[in-house]
């Protein structure tokens, strides 16, 4: 894909976009932040004609080199510079994660990676472009905080914010938003009560990030609380523990619908509630069979059941 071709497209797309959002903001965080580097593999490059007519030497475009890509960074952390590094999931993540490994965790420089494509967001692109399992990954390394925005809004605080701080963060862009944004603190935030002297026992569903919409449509008429977040790495332990039933004969109930790999903060959860007898379901992109048909997105979400009648039918089991 051209760069040109990118562009256009990124351009075309309806508003609010969080990839376009976040190209928008890159310049405003170089001209706030002088310490900021902006790192691309060719993908964006065609979106920023102005950052980097401003900042022609903060720019850097590696070509399609993903490895030397997230190694350039590395370099710059070390030299003292903030890097912002930006491709498709599948490329930053994947393609690349030996270098996220050791030229950044275990070098312990801070850097943001900022992913596109989120699991298959460019689903006719083929497998090689779609990245489920990123977010475990990244979660598997030490140190590192993952932010899955739901709205444009949310990209452009994390974005500023995380520019402005020192540590290893994940940012996933996805294609899919909800339609207002919400609070980017890192905690869960009950979303839907259910009124009555038993809503407390009612089960909680968790959506994270774009997924929140789906869920509350998905879950409009059904007996459960929802709760959202846009920060699943770390988890907010103390806030899911806030939101269940505790003390003798408590049993809570947990859905927790993501838009990637299903399962991926099932570790998270259970270290939550490890005092706690507790059924926990996970909903998001299944892990034992690979869809080998190129759909749209729409297709694609149909297809993992995480579309509004998918999701339903999988928190539905919550109910008994």
């Amino acid at each position: 894909m051209t760069a040109q071709v990118e562009a256009r497209q990124v351009a075309a797309a309806p508003e609010p976009d969080q990839r376009a959002r976040f190209y928008a903001e890159l310049g405003p965080v170089l001209d706030a932040h002088p310490d900021v580097d902006v790192v691309l593999a060719v993908i964006g490059s065609g979106y920023l004609g102005r950052a980097i007519e401003r900042h022609p030497d903060r720019v850097i475009d590696v070509g399609i080199r993903e490895q030397a890509l997230v190694g350039v960074a590395g370099g710059l952390a070390l030299a003292g510079r903030r890097p912002i590094v930006h491709t498709f999931a599948s490329f930053l993540v994947e393609r690349a994660y030996e270098q996220v490994k050791l030229d950044l965790g275990h070098q312990d420089v801070g850097a943001v990676l900022v992913s596109a494509g989120a699991s298959y967001d460019v689903s006719a692109g083929g497998r090689t472009h779609q990245a489920p399992a990123d977010v475990a990954l990244i979660s598997a390394l030490p140190g590192w905080t993952v932010h899955v925005p739901g709205h444009a809004d949310e990209v452009a605080e994390i974005l500023h914010r995380e520019a402005a701080g020192t540590g290893r963060v994940y940012v996933r862009l996805s294609g899919q938003r909800n339609a207002r944004p919400g609070p980017v603190d890192g905690r869960l935030h009950l979303v839907r009560d259910r009124a009555g002297v038993e809503a407390g026992e009612a089960p909680l569903v968790v959506a994270v990030g774009p997924m929140l919409d789906t869920v509350l449509e998905a879950t409009a008429d059904l007996p459960v609380r929802v709760a959202w977040t846009a920060t699943p790495h770390p988890l907010d332990a103390q806030g899911l523990r806030a939101l269940l039933p505790a003390g003798p004969g408590a049993a809570p109930s947990l859905a927790v619908v993501e838009p990637y790999l299903e399962g991926t903060s099932a570790a998270a959860v259970a270290a939550a509630l490890a005092d706690r007898p507790s059924r926990v379901l996970h909903v998001g992109v299944p892990g034992e069979a690979e869809l080998r048909r190129y759909g749209t997105p729409r297709d694609h979400a149909a297809a993992h059941g995480l579309d509004a009648a998918g999701v339903r039918r999988r928190v539905t089991t919550l109910l008994g």
